[in-house]
């Protein structure tokens, strides 16, 4: 066999190496570069350096690797204006800053931008280049291939995937990495685990907050039925996972959710249209970034898609380029979520000072010069010879387009906050270290603990998660006449309030889709009207069923009679306070104490108002309150009648000769009496909430083919605690106006009283029986005719005849006439005493 026979393929592989491992050793070491490393697209020296990572290009071409060959560096496209106007604002602060006496005085700040082009391959390389350097340098051979960048901290990219890339390529360096934009992920698994990624930090509120917003101001509106389009990267994948989790707790259905990137085929965006075209929803949720929504746009307007209310993340919903895109005004009407407006004094005039960029010596500048005025220079080598040729010179007034367009400010602002956030925690390790090495941790930890406000007054700190507090401004597309779109402000969303106080939207300053004054109206199934029911449409979401008829005795098929009913004993109850207080100086109101009238009134108006807590779906609130109110309320009733019938036995008892009973139950003793007797209910009450309190509760008992919602008593011995207390005092009240119903007046109130009693002790005795031979809605239905049955007969008894007087008889409303025979023996023992006092006196 010859020696090529003999060894494998992989011995000679060896053996090569081998000789050339040799041959290395024998000469002297050279510290080779792989390949050519991109330099900073912008970069200007100091003595202490940050980093920047942008997306100066929203793109890249796509193309097929074999895995043959090395692959090609990557081609970015499409020029994006709004990354270069975050640039300007990184090197606005850093300029302003080195400018300052009070900030980092006699230390010159600079700064290395790396564009990404939104790859996460590149935004790896891009990390890795300003951690350690990554310049090629022509130096003698005993020199390093490449030198330190003395980064101390990087300015953050927008998206959520190329941030978290660079965040585990620097993370180990505990190099802080301060987000500009709130397109980071949230979950236990990414940017928010502190424990996984403790140098990351941001200047705007996390997403989390913002997905849990969009799904309540979806709600706000009644939109259950509704279609999501997501960015398929983390900012909108984890983003619409929050939406839709936070929406099927608010009871919002997804009709779809499809995911969408900006560099999909062509055949996968015909899905997504399709599916858009085929749906019966009429909201789209889109959570997608502004370069994504700008492409998704343009290809929705080839369908001209219209009709459909959008509902936007911030990630593009206040982008004037995004709205520019919109020439078919698809997007009209569209509401969504914003960082509030701010404003950075002499930041605009800067950001339009393009020379500046110039300044880099960068090819990126002609690129940006020729795409902004759209123009092109001689050695350019896309110069066609048909195209303006530039200058350099040109001047910038007049143009319009994405870089001109300060809508985003509010983001500028975070970029600004971001520089001066690490500034500052500079500023202070400088003074705290003056002779000492300052590492990355060092100025990670000062950051986190960083507290200051900017020239604007902006207060700049973080939380243990390294976020701001979350507020957001609700924003409304609305067209003008001459076809641009106003982004107007129309609420606001503040996580720092109470959860009821957190959402304010100003309703009646809302355009919707199509230039329409109207809420839209989307929902899967229309809300069943009364004697139906919901059926589940099977394989769809629970908002989609149908409506059919209830069965007989399931439920009535018109509005509960009752509750128009306890209105109008309420109202009844009303009109008579009216009228005894515009008559409460007469002798019929004064006669009959007018003080427990009132408060009478007003027990009986909680009375009828407390039957509608039965109506309704049992909730826990709602079991709670309908008994305690019911036997509170009851309880404050039967007190005014029982401390009226007492004064009237009081009072023909005091007009006994040398009686002075009266100063034992005076007004004073009349009111303690009162909250006496209705403390205890209350303390009945509160024990049976505390021990064993009522709950809703599905009763699959009472019938094989149905289910009895009805409210659990809890504790038995608490609601007949409740009703006997009522009943000890009703039978207490009835005894005592029985004993008076025949005392010697004209208007002796005391009959009016036993009669009413007589009817509250029918009612309820009655009740007892009904209420637990009755299932269902119909014990539910018994009670409130109890509760609305004796309250009618307290207010007709007692109060109606006194009105009729009022109204009708108003020549019986005399004293004379109410005091009737007890008026005469007053007046006979008046004179019977006049006369012996006279006698005496004549007699002296």
């Amino acid at each position: 066999m010859t020696s090529t026979q003999r060894w494998p393929d992989w011995g000679w592989e060896l053996l090569q190496l081998l000789l050339i491992v040799s041959f290395s050793q024998a000469e002297e070491l050279v510290c080779r570069q792989r390949e050519d490393l991109k330099n900073p697209q912008l970069s200007n020296d100091g003595d202490i350096i940050l980093g920047g990572i942008f997306s100066f290009h929203s793109s890249w071409k796509n193309r097929q690797d074999s895995y043959m060959y090395k692959p090609l560096p990557l081609e970015c496209t499409s020029l994006n204006f709004r990354e270069f106007q975050f640039a300007q604002a990184m090197i606005f602060a850093i300029e302003e800053i080195n400018n300052s006496t009070d900030l980092l005085p006699g230390i010159s700040l600079g700064y290395k931008m790396y564009d990404t082009c939104g790859s996460v391959a590149r935004s790896v390389r891009v990390g890795l280049a300003l951690a350690n350097g990554n310049e090629a340098v022509s130096a003698p051979s005993e020199e390093q291939c490449t030198k330190p960048a003395q980064v101390q901290a990087i300015i953050g990219e927008t998206t959520s995937s190329v941030s978290r890339a660079v965040i585990t390529v620097i993370g180990p360096f505990y190099i802080p990495l301060v987000g500009k934009s709130g397109k980071y992920t949230y979950d236990s698994n990414c940017l928010f685990d502190k424990t996984k990624y403790p140098s990351f930090l941001r200047t705007i509120p996390s997403d989390y907050y913002q997905s849990r917003a969009l799904a309540q101001l979806v709600k706000h509106f009644g939109w259950t039925w509704v279609g999501a389009i997501r960015g398929n990267d983390d900012y909108g994948n984890n983003g619409m996972a929050t939406f839709t989790e936070t929406a099927q707790q608010l009871g919002i259905c997804l009709e779809y959710s499809v995911p969408f990137f900006r560099t999909d085929p062509p055949d996968k965006i015909g899905k997504i249209i399709d599916i858009i075209k085929a749906s019966t929803s009429k909201v789209i949720v889109a959570f997608l970034t502004q370069m994504d929504m700008d492409v998704l746009i343009h290809e929705l307007s080839k369908h001209n898609l219209t009709g459909y209310q959008w509902v936007g993340s911030e990630g593009w919903i206040l982008d004037s380029q995004t709205a520019e895109t919109d020439r078919h005004h698809l997007l009209d009407g569209a509401i969504g979520l914003s960082i509030p407006k701010a404003h950075v004094s002499g930041m605009r005039e800067f950001i339009l000072n393009v020379k500046s960029l110039n300044s880099s010596g960068h090819e990126i500048f002609t690129e940006f010069w020729e795409t902004l005025f759209s123009c092109k220079f001689k050695q350019s080598e896309s110069s066609t010879g048909n195209e303006r040729e530039c200058t350099g010179h040109e001047d910038l007034t007049g143009v319009q387009n994405g870089f001109t367009d300060m809508s985003l400010m509010p983001i500028f602002n975070n970029v600004y906050k971001a520089v001066y956030a690490v500034a500052h925690a500079l500023h202070i390790l400088k003074k705290q270290k003056k002779n000492s090495k300052i590492n990355f941790h060092h100025i990670l930890q000062e950051i986190k603990t960083i507290n200051f406000k900017t020239k604007e007054g902006d207060e700049v700190y973080f939380n243990q998660n390294g976020d701001p507090a979350a507020k957001y401004e609700i924003i409304n597309w609305q067209p003008t006449e001459n076809g641009i779109v106003d982004f107007v402000t129309v609420g606001l969303y503040d996580t720092s309030l109470s959860a009821d106080k957190q959402l304010k939207v100003q309703n009646n300053s809302l355009v919707w889709a199509q230039n329409s004054k109207q809420v839209p109206v989307s929902v899967c199934s229309e809300k069943c009207p009364p004697g139906t029911r919901k059926v589940l449409q099977k394989g769809k979401p629970v908002c989609c069923y149908d409506c059919i008829r209830c069965a007989e005795g399931e439920i009535s098929n018109t509005t509960v009679l009752l509750t128009a009913a306890s209105l109008f004993g309420t109202f009844m109850t009303v009109g008579v306070a009216v009228i005894f207080f515009s008559h409460r100086k007469s002798p019929i109101v004064r006669a009959n104490n007018s003080e427990l009238s009132f408060l009478l009134l007003f027990s009986l108006t909680l009375c009828f108002l407390c039957s509608l807590t039965f109506i309704g779906r049992p909730s826990d609130w709602s079991c709670m309150l309908r008994h305690t109110a019911f036997g509170i309320t009851f309880v404050l009733c039967i007190s005014c009648v029982l401390g009226k019938t007492m004064v009237v036995l009081m009072a023909f008892r005091a007009t006994l000769p040398g009686s002075n009973v009266m100063k034992w139950f005076g007004p004073v003793q009349q009111r303690l009496s009162v909250l006496a007797f209705t403390l205890i209910q209350v303390v009945i009450c509160i024990l049976w909430l505390s021990i064993s309190p009522p709950f809703p509760f599905k009763n699959f008992m009472g019938f094989k083919d149905k289910i009895i919602l009805e409210c659990a008593l809890g504790s038995a011995l608490g609601f007949w605690a409740v009703l006997g207390y009522i009943g000890l005092l009703a039978i207490l009240c009835f005894i005592l106006a029985f004993l008076a119903r025949k005392l010697p007046d004209n208007f002796n109130e005391a009959k009016f009283i036993t009669f009413s009693m007589l009817i509250f002790c029918a009612v309820w005795i009655t009740f007892i029986p009904a209420y637990v031979s009755s299932p269902g809605k119909f014990s539910v239905a018994v009670e409130i005719f109890a509760i609305l049955a004796s309250s009618f007969g307290l207010l007709i008894c007692i109060f109606i005849p006194k009105c009729y007087i009022i109204l009708l008889k108003p020549e019986k409303n005399t004293k004379k006439n109410m005091m009737g025979k007890l008026y005469t023996i007053i007046i006979s023992l008046q004179n019977n005493l006049r006369d012996s006092y006279c006698k005496i006196t004549n007699t002296s």
